[in-house]
C-alpha cells in the first residue's frame, strides 16, 4: 500500500500486528495504533492493507470484491440491465444454439453468420433500454403531460417495429408487446 492511500483515522490491517488505526502520516511512513501499541511503518512493502469498516453486522466477513459485486448487481437490477446468461434464458428453446445468416444479394460478397444468442442479447438490450426510456419519460418532472404523451407514442412505435422479433422469446410477455 502506498502512503498516499492512507488518511488519519483510517483502519488498516498488518499481517503481524493485526488491525490498527492510522494516527499520523509523513512522506514515507505512518504511525499506526495497534492493540499492543503504536508502530511507525513504511506502508509500501509492509503488507499494510485497508480495512473496510462495515457497520452492518450482516456484512462482516464479506470480502470487498463480494461487496462490490453485490452493489453492482443491485445497481444493474435497478436499471433493468440483464446479464447475458439471464438474457439467453429468455430465448425460446427452438432457437437455442441457432445461427442467423445474412446473405447479400450480390453473390460475390460473403454471407455473415451470427449466433442467435448474440443477436437475441442485442434485441433484449434494446427492449430494456426502451423500458428505461419509457420510465424516464413518464417520471420526468419538467415535461408537460402533452410532451410525455408525444414521447410515449414514439416509444410505442419502436415497440411495434420490434414485434417481428417476438418469436425469439420463450414467453410472449417477454417481447415487445403486440402480437
Amino acid at each position: 500500500m502506498k502512503v498516499e492511500g492512507l488518511h488519519i483515522g483510517m483502519k488498516v490491517e498488518h499481517p503481524h500486528y493485526g488491525r490498527g488505526v492510522v494516527k499520523s502520516i509523513t512522506e514515507a511512513t505512518a504511525v499506526v495504533q495497534f492493540p499492543d501499541g503504536a508502530r511507525t511503518l513504511s506502508p509500501e512493502g509492509s503488507g499494510l492493507e485497508p480495512v473496510l469498516d462495515v457497520p452492518d453486522p450482516s456484512l462482516a466477513g464479506v470480502s470487498l470484491s463480494d461487496l462490490v459485486a453485490k452493489a453492482v448487481r443491485r445497481t444493474l437490477d435497478e436499471l433493468g440491465v440483464e446479464m447475458p446468461d439471464a438474457v439467453v434464458e429468455e430465448l425460446a428453446a427452438r432457437w437455442d444454439g441457432g445461427m442467423m445468416t445474412l446473405v447479400p444479394v450480390d453473390k460475390a460478397q460473403q454471407s455473415k453468420e451470427i449466433p442467435l444468442e448474440v443477436f437475441f442479447h442485442k434485441i433484449v438490450m434494446m427492449r430494456n433500454n426502451l423500458r428505461v426510456l419509457e420510465q424516464k419519460v413518464n417520471a420526468h418532472d419538467k415535461l408537460s403531460d402533452a410532451d410525455k404523451v408525444e414521447l410515449q407514442q414514439y416509444v410505442t412505435r419502436c415497440y411495434g417495429s420490434m414485434t417481428t422479433f417476438n418469436l425469439l422469446f420463450r414467453e410472449r410477455e417477454g417481447g415487445f408487446g403486440g402480437t
